[in-house]
């Protein structure tokens, strides 16, 4: 038989076989760490646009929950125009007969699932106070049906916010983060709770000031504490 005609030797296929695995040794790690910051940037990029909308909607009085003629600040199913929002009805807070139209927000954020929101590896959720400015999460499946007369109208014209973190915790991404009324994002290397899926989730006042009222929302944020200390015992700062 001609050379020609041959195939390749075992050795020669075990020097393919070796290139190929230092390869996939050095690119492998890159592509996962580029995924992990791809998925954290989309979600700081996430809640700054919920902080647009939220003004949006604060401002444009779409939900009155006391018909005082001032605005207030949604959960992702009212302002993705999924659910029906807060109003005024019969002398009291009540759930309307009207969605934001045109939404604020996409109506993928209509898909809410044991009251958080899924998007690129990150779990999303939300917090209105009720009158002692303790945070109220939405409804399972979203919107304030079920809180609609524990929410405070007067505290959710100023009072919101909420958390990012990674659906599966060094998959999808690392850090942790959060916004309010505010504006600003703040991050956490989520390296003490350990925020990942469902199992486990920032509480409504992870990120105020230690020492602060439990569960409230309307206080101090850690970032304005020497050590930056939250309540949940995460260093938490400003995304620059």
């Amino acid at each position: 038989m001609k050379r020609g005609n041959q195939g390749f030797t075992l050795i020669e296929l075990m020097i393919v076989v070796a290139i190929i695995a230092i390869i996939a040794s050095i690119a492998i790690p890159n592509l996962l760490s580029a995924r992990l910051s791809a998925n954290e940037t989309a979600a700081i990029a996430t809640l700054r646009n919920l902080s647009s909308a939220q003004a949006q909607c604060q401002a444009s009085g779409a939900i009155d929950g006391d018909g005082d003629g001032t605005g207030e600040y949604g959960y992702f199913g009212e302002l993705s125009g999924a659910q029906f929002v807060r109003a005024f009805v019969a002398g009291a807070q009540a759930i309307g007969t009207s969605k934001i139209t045109p939404p604020v927000l996409s109506g993928a954020f209509g898909n809410v699932t044991n009251s958080v929101v899924s998007r690129s590896g990150f779990l999303f959720k939300l917090w209105l106070p009720d009158a002692a400015g303790q945070g109220i999460a939405e409804d399972a499946t979203g919107g304030a049906a079920g809180s609609v007369g524990t929410l405070s109208p007067d505290l959710c014209e100023t009072t919101w916010c909420a958390y990012a973190w990674p659906i599966n915790r060094g998959n999808s991404g690392n850090r942790a983060f959060f916004v309010n009324q505010q504006g600003d994002v703040l991050q956490t290397q989520n390296n003490t709770m350990m925020y990942n899926g469902l199992a486990t989730q920032p509480v409504a006042d992870a990120a105020f000031v230690t020492g602060g009222t439990a569960g409230a929302i309307n206080q101090a944020l850690a970032i304005t504490a020497p050590t930056k200390m939250g309540m949940d015992g995460e260093v938490w700062t400003n995304i620059q």
